[in-house]
């Protein structure tokens, strides 16, 4: 695996336990920074498997247009689509005052990071 592939993956994990407690936590959760964790997880996740296939890919936070960029290669990821715009709505709604995640929200996010970061692991041949 490409050094920079698994710098992505590690900093993917680093957002996705950090969710896990956010979500987890009795005393103050953070369910506004769960979902953003879980966004920041696929998309690190998309950018290692962009750089494992060698596409290049610039400073971008959307999903959809990373996914996008990784159809040629992985053309089942489309199925991805939906989820993944709720994901990145998610990102930038609760990180600005206005709008805050309950915890049946951040449960969601969680729910489809768990599911999509499975299925991208894989792609990028790992196990678990």
């Amino acid at each position: 695996m490409n050094p920079l592939s698994r710098e992505w993956i590690d900093k993917a994990e680093g957002d996705y336990h950090s969710a896990l407690r956010e979500i987890r936590a009795r005393k103050y959760p953070n369910y506004d920074a769960a979902c953003f964790h879980d966004q920041q997880c696929i998309e690190k996740y998309l950018k290692a498997r962009l750089q494992e296939a060698n596409i290049p890919f610039g400073k971008t936070h959307d999903l959809s247009v990373l996914l996008d960029m990784l159809l040629p290669v992985e053309p089942l990821w489309d199925t991805m689509r939906n989820p993944f715009r709720v994901l990145s709505a998610y990102a930038i709604e609760y990180r600005y005052p206005g709008q805050s995640a309950d915890r049946e929200t951040a449960r969601q996010a969680v729910n489809i990071c768990k599911s999509w970061r499975k299925m991208i692991r894989m792609g990028l041949g790992l196990t678990s």
